[in-house]
């Protein structure tokens, strides 16, 4: 209610009284003086319209603020509802993050086993290839074979290898399953890679002329060049990239180890001109076991986890190993190794 109805109200209320009492006293009280009664009159009405006056400003108080209240609790309604929405949000929230989360473990759980799977076949796969080898020379020389001179020693040599062929598989798994298990300790230490490299040439030397590869070095940085690393770890690293080299590279081709320092690393590249490796098989050829294409580089040798040990020696040295490849381009590999 607005004051200026409120200050009407009480006026005409007052008004109203006041007459009715005037004209009360003027019948009941005959012999009254006027003087007086106009008096008291307006005496009355000023009490009667402060007293109405000052009850409607309290009612009206007190209305406001019971509307004000109201307000409150409406305001405190809306909050905790608010508040509750946002909670049940938050819960929502976090549910979808939890059914999430254990998804991508199922994936990554049924991703595993699928790898379980596929290493035990390939490892399945490569060890019995030469046992079959194996045993099938044992068995020829027992039935016979083992007098016949013409054959007897051929096949014994064959047999050999075919074990070569198994203690080199079970070497590399031994060797893989201790880098994996922190069990191979780095012995870092100054030495020349160019001295390395000649070294592993001199052991692979032989392997190389069975295909008439030329080894090759492209250095342009004097006759040695110093890095940091675990020097018969990185020689591991260097004979298996040179060995895959040979393996699959073209007859009459090259293998060429380039050398190039860029600021304070030396970066190497172990290069080919074989038939190349596709793509798609780009994210795999570190994997244990992992084959471009299985029935034929089988046949090449190999335990088939050369590359995953060189990844893990790199990833030792706090580097990491690139592929670079295109069909009938031949494939290079590369590293850094910090420079000493």
């Amino acid at each position: 209610m607005k004051l200026k109805s409120t200050i009407s109200f009480s006026f005409l209320v007052s008004v109203v009284i006041v007459f009715t009492i005037s004209i009360l006293a003027f019948f009941l009280i005959p012999d009254i003086c006027l003087e007086k009664l106009l008096f008291v009159l307006i005496i009355g009405f000023l009490l009667v319209f402060g007293l109405i006056l000052g009850f409607s400003h309290l009612y009206i108080q007190a209305r406001i603020k019971g509307i004000y209240q109201m307000m409150d609790k409406s305001n405190e309604y809306v909050l905790d509802k608010d508040e509750k929405r946002l909670a049940f949000n938050e819960v929502e929230n976090e549910v979808i993050d939890w059914a999430s989360n254990r998804q991508d473990e199922i994936d990554r759980l049924k991703q595993n086993e699928e790898y379980r799977k596929e290493f035990i076949g390939n490892l399945a796969h490569e060890l019995k290839t030469p046992v079959f080898s194996v045993q099938g020379y044992i068995l020829t020389l027992l039935e016979g074979g083992l007098e016949d001179e013409t054959i007897n020693r051929k096949f014994l040599m064959k047999a050999s290898k075919g074990i070569d062929r198994i203690a080199e598989v079970i070497e590399d798994m031994d060797t893989i399953t201790r880098i994996e298990s922190g069990i191979l300790e780095l012995d870092l230490i100054r030495f020349d890679a160019i001295e390395l490299v000649k070294n592993v040439f001199f052991e692979l030397e032989e392997n190389a002329k069975e295909k008439n590869i030329n080894l090759l070095i492209d250095n342009k940085n004097g006759p040695s060049v110093f890095v940091k690393g675990d020097r018969l770890k990185l020689s591991q690293v260097f004979y298996n990239l040179i060995t895959n080299s040979i393996h699959y590279g073209n007859e009459n081709g090259n293998t060429t180890i380039i050398i190039k320092p860029i600021k304070d690393k030396v970066l190497f590249t172990i290069k080919d001109d074989g038939p190349g490796i596709e793509s798609e098989h780009h994210i795999r050829l570190f994997e244990r076991f992992y084959r471009v294409e299985k029935s034929r580089t089988r046949n090449k040798g190999g335990s088939g986890i050369g590359l995953a040990i060189v990844k893990h020696i790199i990833e030792a040295h706090g580097t990491t190993i690139t592929v670079s490849s295109e069909v009938d381009k031949g494939a290079s590999f590369s590293f850094e190794l910090v420079k000493a």
